[in-house]
């Protein structure tokens, strides 16, 4: 697995736990590095930063995009995939838009249901069709 690929991965599950604990990422990889000296890569701080940063922007087009769905009804799984996706594709310009869209399609297909590829597919590539129209 590429170094990017599992910075995602680090960052999905931090983000996960995050709201599990009612914690901020941050505070939980805080957590996580004291409890077992672990090292991370500087990608899944970025991550971290950046869908916290935008958090509320994300949400916001998610909840405009995801025909059908609230946020509170996606799988948790699924939702921090997109916000991830959502943040690379949107704010990261180091990323194409390609491969943050396959990228999060990829976590969902690992780690959630066999419906979730397709949803987390079409909300993304919605966002990336609207793309120039969605700058602040």
């Amino acid at each position: 697995m590429a170094r990017r690929s599992k910075a995602r991965r680090r960052a999905l599950e931090i983000l996960f736990e995050s709201e599990q604990r009612g914690a901020t990422p941050l505070e939980v990889l805080r957590l996580r590095r004291e409890r077992a000296d672990l090292v991370v890569d500087d990608y899944v701080v970025t991550i971290l930063d950046g869908v916290g940063a935008q958090r509320e922007r994300i949400d916001e087009l998610l909840t405009t995009y995801s025909r059908g769905w609230t946020l509170e009804r996606m799988p948790r799984v699924d939702l921090m995939a997109l916000r991830i996706g959502a943040w690379e594709l949107l704010y990261n310009e180091e990323i194409p838009d390609g491969v943050a869209v396959a990228e999060a399609v990829a976590l969902v297909r690992d780690l959630s249901t066999d419906e979730s590829p397709p949803f987390v597919n079409g909300v993304l590539g919605r966002l990336q069709k609207i793309k120039p129209t969605l700058r602040d």
